[in-house]
């Protein structure tokens, strides 16, 4: 939902003056009766407002369910928080999505044995063939035990819906 299921985000992200700006802005605007909350339809227009997309009921039902009790809604320091971790969760998403097509030299959404040793070979050159290649082995199996999409070859690739524990398996092997 705001972060990522798989490894840790290696940096936190800061909202630039002029960005928490707009941000307040959306809460007034999306604030119809100036109540000092957002319901949950007001939130719904703020994601869309900010983020280009309707938020899923599930979304909607963790943030509400997350805010303070007392408040028929999501304050303005709940929602600065909500906006941020999304636009957080957002930006790290698309610097792994960067990374992942560096190293897919093809274009083909998916990372093979060879692909996989080149970028290692390019981010961590004294890393251990032999560690390199027992990451991918686990990587894969794990993939085809938990992918919900049924893989296309066999355990042979790293599929691009697998961003994030593609990245995380990496982080964690470039610092052994």
């Amino acid at each position: 939902m705001f972060s990522s299921q798989v490894g840790t985000r290696p940096r936190t992200w800061e909202a630039s003056p002029s960005e928490h700006k707009r941000w307040v802005e959306v809460f007034k605007v999306c604030d119809e009766d100036n109540k000092g909350y957002l319901s949950r339809e007001d939130f719904k227009v703020a994601v869309v407002m900010l983020f280009g997309y309707k938020p899923s009921k599930i979304e909607a039902d963790a943030v509400m369910s997350s805010v303070t009790p007392n408040i028929s809604g999501i304050s303005l320091e709940e929602f600065l928080t909500i906006v941020r971790k999304k636009k957080e969760a957002q930006l790290y998403r698309n610097e792994m999505r960067h990374i992942f097509t560096a190293f897919d030299r093809y274009y083909r959404g998916y990372l093979t044995l060879e692909d996989f040793q080149k970028a290692f070979k390019q981010v961590a050159p004294k890393l251990p063939e032999r560690i390199i290649l027992e990451v991918f082995r686990i990587f894969c199996v794990q993939k085809v035990e938990t992918s919900p999409k049924k893989p296309s070859i066999d355990g042979k690739t790293i599929k691009f819906y697998q961003l994030d524990a593609f990245a995380s398996i990496a982080f964690k092997s470039v610092r052994v």
